[in-house]
């Protein structure tokens, strides 16, 4: 029989990549999740919305040329795998109604939701406040 954890499905939202990628408060528990057999998901939206940070980091002139290439390469090189991955119309429409969340947070839980029809030990790992107690209310822990 397999360890528990080699069965994991973890989805990355936007949050938790960023803060496996730069020092935040939430830095240490997301390199701790990174450890962490098992597989371990990125959305396109998930890496569109970290690039546009990356970009805007370096736009800003927050980080240097060094540190923004070594974060595009944490990024692509990182333990994900990308999926092309899209919530299910109507998973978006009654979760928009039952979870009060901005848009991009409401397609990164619609998203697993839909997706943990065919993979039902998935779990959302996210730092988001609002995203977290959607997280907990649809069973989708990280744990």
């Amino acid at each position: 029989m397999m360890p528990a954890d080699t069965k994991r499905v973890l989805y990355w939202d936007t949050s938790a990549v960023l803060s496996s990628l730069f020092t935040d408060r939430h830095s240490a528990t997301a390199r701790d999740w990174i450890e962490k057999t098992g597989l371990h998901l990125i959305s396109t939206l998930a890496y569109a919305e970290t690039c546009a940070v990356i970009g805007r980091l370096k736009t800003e002139g927050h980080v240097t040329d060094t540190l923004i290439r070594a974060a595009f390469d944490m990024l692509n090189q990182g333990p994900w795998r990308f999926t092309t991955a899209w919530p299910e119309w109507k998973t978006v429409q009654s979760l928009s109604i039952k979870w009060p969340l901005r848009g991009a947070e409401l397609w990164h839980l619609a998203t697993a939701v839909s997706l943990r029809n065919r993979l039902p030990e998935l779990s959302i790992l996210t730092f988001d406040r609002r995203l977290q107690s959607a997280v907990n209310g649809e069973g989708l822990v990280a744990s």
